[in-house]
């Protein structure tokens, strides 16, 4: 006796899932600029690295006799694969099969997905385009069905589980609404393609029958609203760079919670010195300088991975590497208010401190910090509120930090550039207090200036007075910083301190 019919019908199930949605889908796809879900993951992996899991699984239809006529494959595909040698899990909605809204099937693989990366404590990759439910009813295969019971295991506890555990990745390729919408926030690091990629709650249609308003998709979720609220990191040209860019994030992060970044050795000397760093830092306090240029002079190959720059401007984040180790780095860029702490550079920063501190990434953050922003807006904003959150997750981590002070260094805002026993070193140009000389001087000294005869000239003797005890040396001299150091030689001092807190950081995995 043989299976070889049998076995024929796994190979004919294989063929017809492949298929997708079928010839005209997949072309009405492409017709629209995108790709297909399987292009995606061949594009994505390393070659022939993808191992997918449920092939089959989809709504099969019999003739009289048993026989099958057709399969409508799960429109969400998932399994194993490799990232530049990395293992991964990956998974995503199939757009070409009823628009990527998940089915019984589907929604079931979709979930299945998380529970394999933390199973096997593996990334997770999401690659999203698809709606959410329907309000059309339970189809006739599901006659009766009146949705989950209230008791069941919630949808998004294995969304809440793989964030805990291992990095989660989430691209946006083309539309994404309800139960996708909400997993694609869901991730570590969220990327949006230009003009193709829209996240929405709900779609035009629903929009204009609530409200009577019409709007395209894009002007209600594309890239240019998201990039701006912080609902996404990054924006990419095309489905190619953002797959690059996923690539590049993961490269800086563990497989998982339980294991240490990897390192990836660089020919940049340690001791790169670079005269630049001495001057690029303007004399007259009012003057903006780009700190990008600060963060590229000092780490490895002038490599830096820059995430969620048009969010929350006054902070910049990012991922880099010190002698071949990675680490996170926030730093104030003085071209928006200053560098002020807003509400939103707030949130960033302390979204940020958290996920270097969850990973086991050491931190360098490079201050010029004035305080938080004030005014009317910044308390309606609430910036206590998220600037106090920054402040505990700094207090709060765990990690080794290295805060480098090259200008301002003010108020309670200043507290969040600093961890738990940070390695401090302060450049020439820095300065700290409790608050700027431009407004403590008027706060503190406003009776005796205003009874002087000549005011200004007051408040430039007592702000020239205060600006010495402001300055670094008699902090250095109180032993406040560890060091204070030529600009030019900052690069030594940061790859030795990342090289020695190595050590620390296997000792911290313990803990987990």
């Amino acid at each position: 006796m043989s299976w070889k019919k049998e076995i024929s019908q796994i190979k004919l199930r294989e063929k017809l899932a492949k298929q997708q949605g079928g010839p005209e889908a997949v072309k009405l796809q492409h017709n629209k600029g995108r790709l297909t879900l399987r292009e995606r993951i061949d594009l994505l992996l390393d070659k022939e690295s993808f191992e997918e899991i449920g092939k089959v699984a989809g709504g099969a239809e019999y003739d009289d006799e048993g026989n099958l006529t057709s399969l409508t494959p799960a429109n969400f595909i998932l399994g194993f694969g490799k990232i530049d040698g990395q293992d991964v899990i990956v998974g995503g909605e199939d757009f070409t099969v009823k628009g990527g809204s998940p089915n019984a099937a589907g929604l079931r693989k979709s979930v299945y997905t998380e529970d394999l990366a933390v199973k096997h404590k593996f990334p997770l990759v999401r690659l999203h385009e698809g709606g959410g439910g329907s309000v059309a009813g339970p189809s006739k295969e599901k006659k009766g069905y009146g949705g989950d019971p209230v008791f069941a295991r919630s949808r998004f506890k294995s969304v809440a589980q793989t964030l805990k555990e291992v990095p989660v990745v989430s691209a946006a390729l083309g539309p994404v609404a309800g139960l996708p919408a909400s997993r694609f926030v869901g991730s570590h690091f969220r990327i949006m393609v230009k003009d193709n990629a829209q996240i929405l709650v709900a779609g035009p249609a629903v929009v204009s029958r609530a409200f009577g308003k019409d709007f395209t998709k894009e002007e209600l979720g594309g890239s240019d609203v998201h990039k701006k609220n912080g609902v996404t990191d990054n924006i990419a040209e095309s489905e190619e760079d953002a797959f690059n860019q996923i690539k590049k994030f993961l490269s800086f992060f563990p497989a998982n919670i339980y294991e240490l970044p990897p390192k990836k050795d660089s020919k940049d000397e340690i001791d790169r010195s670079e005269k630049l760093l001495e001057e690029i830092i303007p004399k007259d306090r009012k003057k903006t300088y780009e700190m990008r240029e600060i963060i590229k002079m000092v780490v490895d190959d002038k490599d830096f991975f820059e995430m969620s720059n048009f969010f929350g401007r006054g902070i910049i984040t990012g991922f880099a590497r010190l002698n071949g180790f990675s680490v996170g780095i926030f730093a104030n860029d003085s071209n928006f208010y200053a560098g002020s702490m807003t509400a939103d550079n707030a949130k960033k920063t302390t979204r940020f401190i958290k996920l270097c501190d969850q990973f086991n990434i050491p931190i360098l953050t490079i201050v010029d910090e004035p305080g938080f922003l004030i005014g009317k807006k910044a308390e309606e904003d609430a910036t206590i509120l998220h600037g106090t959150e920054a402040v505990l997750a700094a207090a709060d981590s765990s990690i080794p930090w290295c805060t480098l002070m090259v200008r301002k260094s003010f108020g309670v805002a200043a507290a969040a550039h600093f961890g738990e026993d940070p390695y401090v070193l302060a450049w020439p140009s820095s300065e700290a207090g409790a608050l700027p000389l431009e407004g403590g001087v008027a706060v503190a000294f406003g009776k005796e200036i205003a009874k002087a005869k000549d005011p200004e000239k007051k408040r430039k003797e007592i702000e020239e007075k205060l600006a010495k005890s402001q300055s670094p040396f008699p902090r250095a001299e109180a032993f406040s910083v560890h060091e204070i150091i030529d600009p030019k030689d900052t690069r030594q001092y940061l790859c030795s301190w990342i090289t020695r807190v190595q050590k620390s950081l296997e000792v911290k995995l313990l803990d987990k």
